[in-house]
């Protein structure tokens, strides 16, 4: 039971990274985070919850095809209460909030960056589950064409290098799909130049270990299938190469906007490439999930 519970909470929490890091690279809503008043902060706290609750009620992070009034309101709690932690870990993480960070600043951010992660966990099935038509709680229409091609690939190229192919292709793609917007943006080199070398340590461990619970540990794909569909029998050696892979496509996305020069020192390639890839780790995550 534990067990269902726990995934059902990680299957939340990657759907709230999903939708939730890209606002993350946001100076604009860093500024606005930090000047609100509290009245307004209460009113953004409701409108969010309101619309969670909506959610809730046509999806929901959990597998339940139908639920309760009481157990909609309870699980939109929770889900608000999901994303919030998540939208904390990641603020964190980047150094939006630290310390030294003013109580009502760090609360600021915190509610405006928490309404895009809190209203991830409740789509989070919708977005990076497979499953058939008659498993949502509302009638819905898959797309033919979208499973007819995924049939396609499977039976066209059956051997384990081309599935590995294929998962390399779909980290690459789900990479370039969540970063290519961040990528040409000031935000990148700010929050890089205030991280210690150390930091960018954890950042790195962060994003292997967010890409590991989104395609590993939060059920939304057989992990007995993933391990024997490609040469990479490991979930480790998976996760790892896929970072490299999403590494090496950051990189070239910040030298396509010219966010990366020859003139540059090497420690700031490599500490914009590393805080790119946190939002580029999500996005590739997502395309394995989905290919």
């Amino acid at each position: 039971m534990w067990v269902a519970e726990l995934r059902a909470i990680l299957r939340g929490a990657a759907g709230s990274f999903l939708f939730g890091i890209p606002l993350l690279y946001t100076v604009e809503v860093w500024s606005i985070g930090s000047s609100t008043n509290p009245l307004r902060l209460l009113l953004v706290q409701a409108v969010t919850f309101f619309v969670v609750l909506l959610l809730t009620q046509i999806e929901g992070f959990r597998r339940s095809l139908s639920i309760e009034p009481l157990e909609t309101v309870l699980e939109s709690i929770e889900a608000l209460g999901i994303g919030i932690i998540c939208a904390a870990i990641a603020l964190l993480l980047l150094r939006r909030i630290t310390l030294e960070t003013p109580l009502s600043e760090a609360l600021g951010k915190l509610i405006f960056e928490g309404v895009p992660f809190s209203l991830g966990v409740t789509l989070a099935r919708s977005t990076l589950e497979r499953r058939r038509s008659d498993q949502r709680r509302t009638l819905s229409t898959d797309s033919a064409l979208t499973v007819n091609l995924r049939k396609t690939m499977k039976n066209s190229i059956g051997s384990a290098l081309g599935n590995t192919l294929i998962d390399i292709d779909a980290t690459l793609i789900g990479a370039i799909v969540i970063a290519f917007s961040i990528a040409p943006t000031e935000e990148i080199a700010i929050i890089a130049a205030g991280m210690p070398p150390w930091w960018l340590l954890l950042v790195m461990s962060a994003s292997l270990t967010i890409s590991y619970i989104i395609v590993f540990a939060s059920g939304f794909t057989d992990r007995t299938e993933r391990t024997q569909r490609g040469l990479l029998l490991s979930p480790i050696t998976e996760t790892l190469l896929a970072y490299i892979v999403v590494l090496a496509a950051s990189t070239l996305m910040l030298v396509f906007f010219q966010q990366l020069t020859g003139n540059d020192p090497w420690q700031e390639w490599l500490g914009d490439a590393i805080v790119l890839g946190l939002p580029a780790s999500v996005g590739g995550a997502a395309g394995r999930i989905l290919a």
